[in-house]
């Protein structure tokens, strides 16, 4: 291939920041969040859980939702969804039921399970302000407000679906639930 061809075959970069890019980056930082996040759960004694069932326990939350529903968040099929719901099942965090009058189970957190968002809760808060001290707290607030921005775009550049971002139902329906339990 000549050397005008190849020049014409690769985009024109805008910017010289050069890699990691933003994807990696983001991968890199939810990785980062997610060890802190294991070691908390070992510590309060949930040492049968491990990073692939954690994929279940991502907010939002899983109760109330349909295996379907757990799968498609997670890009995953499901198959393999419905595996790792029969193992958390087996371990005594989740429970499938039928709604009264249907067919379909939905997963809804056992005791046990409330425990782990609790102890999520708990462990990103601790993550937050670790980051918040680091960043200072004008810059992490930035951060996280451009993350909030960014999560309401789907693929087509469009908002998803109000269901899946209203964080603060969701976040205060989590809590309501919790205190039930106890």
């Amino acid at each position: 291939m000549s050397r005008a061809r190849k020049a014409k075959s690769q985009p024109a970069a805008k910017n010289s920041r050069g890699p990691p890019y933003v994807g990696a980056l983001l991968r890199m930082t939810y990785q980062m969040t997610r060890r802190p996040l294991l070691t908390a759960l070992m510590e309060r004694g949930f040492t049968d859980l491990n990073q692939a069932y954690l994929t279940v326990f991502q907010y939002p939350h899983p109760d109330g939702s349909r295996p379907t529903e757990l799968a498609d968040r997670a890009h995953m099929t499901k198959q393999a969804m419905n595996y790792l719901l029969g193992e958390l099942e087996t371990l005594g965090y989740i429970e499938r039921r039928a709604e009264k009058g249907r067919n379909r189970r939905l997963v809804y957190l056992t005791r046990r399970g409330w425990e782990v968002v609790e102890t999520q809760l708990v462990a990103m808060q601790h993550l937050e302000a670790q980051w918040a001290t680091i960043l200072g707290k004008k810059r992490f607030d930035e951060f996280l407000s451009a993350l909030r921005k960014l999560s309401l775009l789907d693929s087509k550049g469009g908002a998803q679906s109000a269901a899946l971002h209203s964080r603060d139902q969701i976040h205060n329906r989590s809590l309501k639930r919790s205190s039930d339990i106890r």
